[in-house]
């Protein structure tokens, strides 16, 4: 019988693992095979680059949609707390007022809960921003008392600080501050054009507030330098006041420079504000009350014409 039509028989050389191919096979550790590597031992050789570079992009990934996960679901959970779902309405919280005050809270504000973690420190570092503005403005009109007492002739600046005080801090809150907030809350572009507009002007503001016109009210430099000559205590006071209103010109165009770069990566756009703006203008009850008694006057007034053309 033939040695290949046989069983073979123990005593005979037939182990495979002789064969000169396969030995010359696993002395050769060019191959990424299961013996020569091992995850788990840091003796054995690494995988190939390639593999390499395709694992660590995934566990990146993996990692991001995570921490997008966590996000949400932390969102999730504070709008819960708060009372947010469903049907619940959400409860003004700000000004943030005590009980028996009979003026209550205008609007809902929650930095934690409502605006995106990437951009939380900008809002809330804004908002801050807006405390040491009102802030600001208490320390000019206390300048401003401050030089009237040694000189009784300035008290169109003290008039005009009470006047900007009571003018300006809730109309940079309202003005410049909310619609920071809900651009970056709702992605608004609309409301983004309007914060750069008008806190431009604020900057602006800031800036002839540093300068300290006479008879305008602010505590400048022009103002406190002159007032030092004729008293040293409220001089001082009145130079610390200018140098405040120095140091917001210079943050605020810090700020309005990282929010501009922050909002060319939300994907903002001047068409997708013009298209918010017709969208709330046309979903204005008012306004689309007063178009449709335009339309129908318009309408009866043509019927009218063609009824005494007729004639």
């Amino acid at each position: 019988m033939s040695q290949y039509t046989r069983f073979p028989d123990p005593a005979d050389d037939t182990n495979p693992f002789q064969d000169p191919a396969v030995a010359q096979h696993s002395s050769n550790t060019g191959y990424a095979t299961l013996d020569l590597y091992n995850p788990f031992d840091s003796n054995t050789t690494a995988p190939p680059p390639v593999a390499a570079a395709a694992t660590a992009e995934l566990l990146r990934k993996q990692e991001e949609l995570e921490r997008r996960a966590a996000e949400l679901e932390r969102r999730e959970r504070a709008l819960d707390s708060a009372g947010l779902g469903g049907a619940a309405t959400r409860q003004n919280n700000w000004p943030p007022l005590p009980s028996f005050c009979p003026v209550q809270p205008c609007f809902y504000q929650d930095i934690a809960v409502e605006i995106s973690q990437n951009f939380q420190r900008t809002v809330t570092a804004m908002y801050y921003f807006w405390i040491v503005s009102a802030g600001a403005l208490q320390l000019n009109f206390l300048a401003c008392l401050a030089h009237f007492c040694i000189d009784t002739a300035v008290g169109v600046d003290l008039g005009m600080s009470i006047l900007w005080l009571l003018l300006f801090t809730p109309c940079s809150f309202l003005c410049w501050y909310r619609p920071l907030y809900k651009a970056f809350r709702s992605d608004s572009s609309f409301n983004f054009f309007l914060f750069f507009f008008i806190f431009f002007t604020q900057i602006v503001v800031y800036i002839l507030m540093a300068i300290g016109i006479p008879n305008w009210g602010f505590s400048g430099w022009i103002v406190a330098l002159s007032s030092v000559k004729k008293n040293v205590g409220a001089g001082v006071i009145m130079l610390l006041a200018a140098m405040v209103f120095t140091g917001q010109a210079v943050l605020g165009t810090v700020m309005l420079k990282r929010i501009h770069s922050l909002y060319r990566q939300t994907g903002a756009s001047f068409q997708k504000a013009q298209a918010e703006l017709a969208s709330g203008v046309l979903s204005n009850d008012a306004v689309r009350q007063a178009a449709a008694q335009a339309a129908a006057g318009a309408a009866q007034g043509a019927a009218q014409g063609a009824f005494t053309g007729g004639r």
